[in-house]
């Protein structure tokens, strides 16, 4: 057993990257606490804290230069390297090897599997509640911290403009439709608004985070 700092210094994970999960299972955690419905908060927050350990695989290094502080750009590309050569160059399956590597349950590697943006309006149409938290609050994190679902939109399509894998506009849209949907669902059995999350709200839920163990 481990915590989760222990994992991310393990695999040498970029700081932005461990608040980004850690953001995400914050926002995930205050969402289950304020749930009016039985749902597995330890699960999720698990799946959350390990959903896109090793992103550093898409990302482009010198989009946000700041964020390579202060190890510096040299040292990011090679670890970027190591990953892809170690795992294959889809940060979606080499997340799964390694949430299998440290012997987590499979059903915690499926459910991570499940958070793609193609198959939001799946999710939206579904009645799995415990998928729609996931993937919705890894939808309210941007690289600097909470956003509103529409801020965030915005953000990632920016930012993914150029990626070669990026949507048609039309189809995007409609993702986003479903995205929009599953917050209706969501919020419909919570005693608090997706304004009520924000970086201030969710802070010390990320402290707390930190020591969570894995096992």
């Amino acid at each position: 057993m481990h915590n989760i700092r222990e994992i991310y210094e393990e695999y040498k994970l970029m700081k932005t990257l461990q608040l980004h999960m850690l953001r995400v299972a914050a926002v995930a955690s205050m969402i289950c606490d304020s749930f009016d419905e039985p749902i597995d908060k330890e699960k999720i927050v698990k799946v959350c804290l390990l959903h896109d350990m090793v992103n550093i695989i898409k990302f482009q290094l010198d989009y946000f230069p700041e964020l390579n502080k202060p190890e510096g750009l040299e040292y990011w590309q090679n670890v970027q390297k190591e990953f892809i050569e170690k795992y294959g160059d889809n940060e979606h399956d080499a997340t799964i090897q390694i949430i299998r590597e440290l012997g987590v349950s499979e059903d915690i590697a499926e459910l991570a599997d499940q958070n793609h943006f193609h198959l939001l309006c799946e999710h939206a149409a579904g009645d799995n509640m415990f998928v729609k938290i996931m993937h919705y609050a890894d939808m309210r994190v941007g690289p600097f911290g909470v956003l509103s679902y529409e801020e965030r939109m915005e953000e990632a399509k920016k930012r993914y403009a150029n990626h070669k894998d990026r949507f048609k506009e039309e189809g995007r849209l409609e993702l986003v439709a479903c995205g929009k949907e599953i917050e209706n669902q969501i919020f419909s059995h919570c005693s608090i608004k997706p304004a009520d999350i924000n970086d201030q709200t969710i802070a010390s839920i990320i402290e707390e985070l930190k020591n969570f163990v894995i096992h």
